[in-house]
């Protein structure tokens, strides 16, 4: 937890002692969780607290969350980047959803072990982004490594409130899938705002934060469904 907390500081996020032990058991849980049920393939300590906790807290450093905001984690995972983004800000308002059921059950467990409170989703992002309760309900929309972004947006911008924020978190080579998005951002009601590059410490890698805004109502006939998404992509 040293490293935690000392790149976070090196970043103007402070974490504070009962942070870091809620950090530490997140860590023990999902290293003992994931030896029988497969989340993550990142497994060594080091880089779970490089790779999964500083890379998805370090949104910080470039998005206000600010207080009760409602935040959406789509395709979460094993929580990222939306479970360590409660813990530094306890007041956000958060939901997770993901497609298998076998990570909300973990979620669900890694609440109890946390003591935070969080909403979980067992569904797919295209069938929840057309329901009412869900859709321009959000005024952060979070996802990481999920899919490329031109078909991302689609599952994404129509969860995110007019004024408010979709943020990708994207490998290094992100300027392809930036300019192959550059229709589907559009024709979504959005517009770039700007992108953020990270290096995550000791030679972990290269983070590109790309910070989307919401200007305009997601035209109604989006999310299509997966199909239709994976044969005509925006």
């Amino acid at each position: 937890m040293k490293i935690l907390f000392e790149e976070a500081n090196k970043n103007g996020i402070s974490l504070s002692e009962n942070q870091l032990e809620k950090f530490k058991i997140y860590m023990d849980f999902l290293i003992e969780y994931n030896s029988h049920t497969n989340l993550t393939a990142i497994k060594n300590p080091e880089d779970i607290i490089i790779k999964h906790f500083l890379d998805s807290i370090i949104i910080d450093k470039f998005l206000d969350f600010g207080k009760n905001n409602k935040v959406i984690d789509i395709g979460t995972g094993a929580g990222f980047p939306g479970v360590p983004i409660k813990i530094l800000k306890e007041n956000i308002d958060l939901t997770l959803l993901d497609s298998l059921n076998k990570r909300i059950v973990f979620l669900d467990k890694l609440s109890k072990k946390l003591n935070i409170n969080y909403s979980t989703i067992h569904g797919r992002a295209e069938e929840f982004g057309r329901k009412f309760e869900y859709r321009e309900k959000f005024d952060v929309v979070v996802s990481r490594a999920v899919a490329p972004l031109n078909i991302l947006c689609e599952y994404t911008l129509p969860f995110a409130k007019v004024g408010c924020y979709f943020v990708a978190l994207k490998g290094p080579d992100f300027e392809t899938e930036l300019s192959n998005a550059e229709n589907a951002i559009e024709a979504l009601g959005g517009k770039l705002e700007r992108c953020e590059k990270f290096e995550l410490p000791y030679d972990k890698g290269s983070r590109n934060i790309i910070i989307i805004k919401k200007i305009k109502l997601t035209p109604k006939k989006y999310p299509r469904t997966s199909l239709q998404i994976s044969k005509n992509r925006l």
